[in-house]
């Protein structure tokens, strides 16, 4: 009979710790890290180290995103746009974040203990970068690049841990996947912009204004693709890797098509919706390229 009463409340927590972490945006990384793990092998990785992966991954980033929601909660507070997050409004209370984080941590090493030796090692490196991004906003612009940084590590991080090494291809594959997600986290940024400025917080929309803000995302994005294609000459990939990084570059510049410095409306269509889309294509392509060699 006790079991009856605290059935609503594991649905209502599960419902939002999962809205804590947006498990939806696991879409951006997961399909680039399995993409980093199934051309560092040149095929399908094994079932195990494929699961374990995807425990880290899934461990890695709800621990990055409790610490974000900790350490900026009341950055949240007094902006109108966050100010209805979990821990703002009380629906969750801090040692319930912090007791999520501890056991997000202890999944995500479990699972690096299971892969190769070298991620044993590497482990406080993303870490520590989960713990440093949320402050940077309080210092300078470059948190767009940061936040870049730290996405990048999933496929060089999944590189890692099959292979137990890092080559060059691993962080130019990385270095793509950083400069997209600080491309559009840029323009992201353009949600907060007064915000941010009234609270002296950093951003590249706030410090050098909306027309600049366009034109750092769009270069990025163009690297992106460049990086794309310097991992893929660093590689023994066929035609679908081609196809691949040729459908990326037709979203990104989709995805740029829908906003402009005037018009701001289509944002969440453009950089959460097509950056879903970009993700699963990209993956998609590897895929049938590790597949049909």
């Amino acid at each position: 009979m006790s079991a009856t009463p605290s059935t609503p409340g594991i649905f209502r927590y599960t419902r939002l710790f999962s809205s804590l972490v947006k498990f939806e945006h696991t879409l951006f990384a997961l399909p680039f890290a399995y993409a980093g793990a199934f051309l560092a092998v040149g095929g399908v990785p094994g079932a195990r180290e494929l699961i374990w992966l995807t425990v880290a991954m899934a461990g890695a980033r709800s621990l990055a995103m409790a610490l974000n929601r900790m350490i900026d909660a009341g950055v949240d507070a007094r902006n109108p746009r966050t100010a209805g997050r979990e821990l703002p409004r009380g629906a969750l209370l801090p040692w319930q974040v912090a007791a999520f984080a501890v056991l997000s941590l202890a999944v995500f090493l479990v699972a690096v203990y299971q892969l190769a030796p070298i991620v044993r090692w590497l482990w406080p490196i993303p870490v520590a970068a989960f713990v440093v991004y949320p402050y940077l906003k309080r210092y300078t612009w470059l948190c767009h690049v940061w936040l870049g940084a730290v996405d990048g590590l999933a496929p060089v991080g999944a590189w890692a841990a099959l292979e137990n090494e890092l080559p060059w291809q691993a962080w130019a594959l990385g270095g793509a996947v950083a400069l997209w997600i600080a491309g559009f986290d840029v323009l992201y940024a353009l949600f907060d912009l007064e915000v941010d400025r009234a609270q002296r917080l950093h951003s590249v929309p706030a410090r050098f204004g909306v027309k600049a803000a366009f034109r750092v995302s769009r270069v990025a994005h163009v690297l992106t693709i460049g990086l794309l294609v310097v991992a893929g000459l660093g590689l023994p990939v066929g035609p679908a890797y081609w196809l691949g990084t040729a459908a990326v570059a037709g979203l990104l510049a989709y995805e740029q098509s829908l906003v402009s410095p005037r018009d701001w409306r289509r944002l969440d269509t453009a950089f959460f919706t097509m950056n879903g889309v970009i993700a699963v294509v990209f993956f998609g392509f590897v895929l049938v390229d590790v597949l049909v060699r």
